[in-house]
């Protein structure tokens, strides 16, 4: 069996039959068994084990072991086959409990599944790979070739032009005549960032001392008491530095060439390398670029120039009084999308400013005077995304923080919040206009995320998932509650639908008869079901009172069912045993009163948003021929739904399809479960017109999405090919509401 190593949760679910419950043997197992490895175990009657989460890099590789021989007890050499004993048990093993509970709220129903990590990772633990992500650009290596394609498309990009002004400050330095020294210093440093690859800047110290140069994968000698790894700030260094040599400050400070530079030379090449490390940062996988304007920035412009040289690496000639500053090898790194600071991923972290560019806009700009509503509407979709995943971050940690009574109610009230703001928001805007067209956009973004989260999510995950995994498994009884879910949410939602299409009637208008004869066909271009005020008021309305009623209450039995009287089938247990080497002080990213005045503050940001994204989505629908309904079914419904996508496909990729599966399962329940009936709840509260009276392509399409799923979903397994099914399906209905009549 082949050796499977992943990061950073490990889940495995292992089962077996019920007469082959041996406790005694099951215990003795568990007490032998270290922390984290992974044993996968065959037998004749379990010739396949189901695999959720896999192991870190540092976890022991997993092996297997084949029972050939069977006894009573269906064991193989007087040991229990694990397979047979624990049924399906999954087994979470964390860095910390935090970490635990966080892996363990993802398994249960009704929870928001969070990929990231709530929590740092000890350093020992990241790879390689990660831990050159988090570099200070400070570590010799021998990279081998540097004529790359990366590194030629910097020279393009940001090289010629920063070499270029450092020639023409140079220039103004010279002039001065006091400043040469650092016209000098702006001449090599040209060289440098025309093509910093392979070059290392060194500053050099005025007393002889042991060098702090450092080389990839070496340990060198160095001072006393010095810290030089790569995670060292650079004010340490620089006060330790400054102990040894007290006049060197004061000397830079005596200098008239110093004052010429800081006046002259350093403010524009200060506003170059800003704008050229915010450029790089942006493009995230030029992050590299970012570090290297940022360090000429807060350390290399700002040192005496008799103290720094810059010179090709040869490392037999590297000084041995010289601390090695800046050294790049790469311009791009595209592991750069594993990014993150203070826990947030960076893809968030660089969507931010467009919170405050869209508020400021939206609010200061009512004329529209320096931007259009659809610029506008654009800005304050992409708004939605990063704060969507401060929402998501914030319920996660709160919930891993807290106790489950916590964090069932955090991630009822907040789960849906993203969605609702805009619904009610549009709805009230819709009331105040006159316009039904709100309302039409409403019930199509409900549509939309009910058919995404069905039809795409599931999908797109098998498909990215079915490319690195052959065949990816998935517990069929858990999928089967969200499905059954599923199947009374939709039958409930539509119902009064089809109740006023059984009971209404069928108008028709246009009509005209090209044979002239009052018995001659009729032809009709505008025919609609229609009903009486009577029977909208005695019937329709009360049958849709009464499923917004059922349906949360079913939502609340599937929640006792799942997490209390059947917890069986998600079976988790969280072990309290941590890998040898860890440390015990947990380091958590977001506290939970940092969490709550984040997810507070998102939530105030996203109603703002949503207010905006309403406001102008009147003259995009006027002005344009893209039909309610589309732009309901994609933009609305599924850009707020990024952050989802987005974990799901890491699940798959690590081969927790159940995960990626339950991503989307949830969403659509909580969509029809609780979110409508909060819609139908306001409505009968503050009269916005919103009802249960779906058009026939939301009536069909939901239905075909929701039993399609449930075929797929039947056997327990899934590879790319149902996925490229589902996601196919899911094109198709799109191309329907594309071409439907506006």
């Amino acid at each position: 069996m082949s050796e499977i190593e992943q990061e950073p949760e490990l889940a495995v679910r292992r089962r077996s039959t019920q007469d082959a419950l041996n406790f005694g043997r099951e215990s003795e197992l568990r007490a032998a068994a270290p922390p984290y490895p992974l044993t996968l175990w065959q037998c004749e009657l379990h010739p396949q084990t189901e695999l959720m989460d896999m192991p870190s890099p540092l976890t022991p590789k997993s092996s297997a072991v084949s029972c050939s021989t069977m006894t009573q007890n269906h064991s193989c050499e007087g040991i229990t086959c694990p397979g047979c004993l624990m049924m399906t048990k999954t087994m979470l093993l964390a860095e910390n409990e935090v970490e635990a509970h966080k892996l363990a709220n993802n398994y249960k129903f009704g929870f928001k599944k969070w990929k990231s990590h709530v929590t740092e990772r000890p350093w020992e633990d990241r790879s390689a790979i990660v831990k050159e992500l988090y570099s200070d650009l400070n570590i010799i290596k021998h990279p081998g070739s540097l004529i790359t394609c990366d590194n030629v498309l910097y020279v393009l990009l940001f090289g010629w032009w920063i070499a270029l002004l450092y020639l023409l400050i140079a220039l103004i330095m010279f002039v001065t005549i006091v400043g040469i020294p650092y016209g000098k210093l702006c001449c090599s440093l040209a060289g440098y960032y025309f093509w910093p690859f392979g070059k290392v800047i060194l500053k050099l110290f005025m007393n002889r001392r042991k060098s702090s140069v450092r080389f990839y994968g070496e340990n060198v000698p160095e001072a006393p008491n010095v810290e030089t790894t790569a995670l060292l700030g650079d004010a340490e260094k620089d006060e330790h530095i400054l102990a040894e040599t007290p006049t060197t400050g004061m000397n830079y400070w005596r200098c008239p060439s110093t004052y010429v530079w800081l006046l002259l030379g350093y403010p524009l090449l200060a506003i170059a390398h800003g704008l050229a490390s915010f450029i790089a940062w942006i493009l995230v996988v030029t992050i590299p670029i970012a570090k290297l304007n940022g360090r000429a920035i807060t350390n290399i412009l700002l040192i005496p120039p008799e103290q720094l040289q810059i010179r090709p690496f040869k490392r037999m000639d590297v000084p041995l009084d010289g601390e090695v500053l800046l050294c790049c090898y790469r311009a791009m790194n595209f592991y750069y999308y594993k990014y993150t600071v203070v826990g947030i991923n960076v893809f968030a972290v660089n969507l931010l400013p467009l919170v405050v560019v869209a508020l400021v806009l939206g609010y200061a700009d009512t004329e529209n005077k320096y931007a259009s509503s659809l610029v506008k509407f654009v800005l304050s979709i992409l708004a939605i995304i990063p704060l969507s995943y401060y929402i998501g971050m914030a319920i996660a940690s709160i919930s891993a923080q807290s106790n489950f009574a916590v964090g069932a109610v955090v991630n009822a009230t907040f789960g849906s919040i993203t969605e609702l703001t805009f619904y009610i928001t549009a709805l009230i805007k819709g009331s105040h206009k006159g316009n039904k067209s709100y309302e039409e956009v409403v019930k199509s973004a409900l549509t939309g995320t009910l058919l995404g989260c069905v039809l795409f999510i599931p999908g797109i995950s098998m498909v990215i998932g079915g490319c690195k995994h052959r065949e990816q498994r998935f517990n069929s009884r858990s999928a089967g509650i969200s499905s059954a879910l599923l199947f009374i949410s939709v039958g409930g939602v539509f119902a009064p639908t089809l109740f006023s299409k059984a009971y209404g009637n069928l108008i028709c208008q246009d009509c005209t008869n090209s044979t002239q004869n009052d018995s001659g066909a009729f032809q009709c271009n505008d025919c609609h079901f229609s009903m009486s005020n009577s029977l909208f008021h005695s019937h329709v309305q009360p049958l849709i009172h009464t499923v917004c009623i059922l349906l949360p209450a079913s939502y609340v039995i599937g929640l006792i069912f799942s997490l209390k009287t059947h917890t069986h089938i998600y079976d988790i247990h969280i072990s309290d045993c941590h890998v040898p080497g860890h440390s015990h002080n947990v380091v958590i990213h977001w506290s939970r009163w940092r969490a709550v005045v984040l997810l507070v503050v998102a939530t105030v940001c996203m109603s703002a948003c949503a207010e905006l994204v309403s406001e102008h989505i009147d003259p995009i629908l006027s002005s344009t021929a893209i039909s309610p309904y589309f732009l309901g079914v994609t933009v609305l419904a599924m850009v707020p739904e990024l952050p989802e996508i987005v974990n799901g496909i890491q699940f798959a990729l690590q081969n927790n399809i159940s995960l990626s599966l339950e991503v989307g399962s949830s969403i659509a329940v909580q969509v029809c479960m609780l979110q409508i009936p909060i819609l139908v709840l306001f409505s009968a509260i503050y009269p916005v017109g919103f009802n249960l009276l779906f058009s026939d392509l939301h009536l069909w399409a939901s239905i075909f999405s929701v039993i399609l799923m449930n075929y797929i979903f039947m056997d327990g397994k899934c590879d790319y090919f149902q996925g490229t099914v589902l996601v196919v399906v899911y094109l198709i209905i799109m191309a329907m509401y594309y071409f439907a009549p506006s």
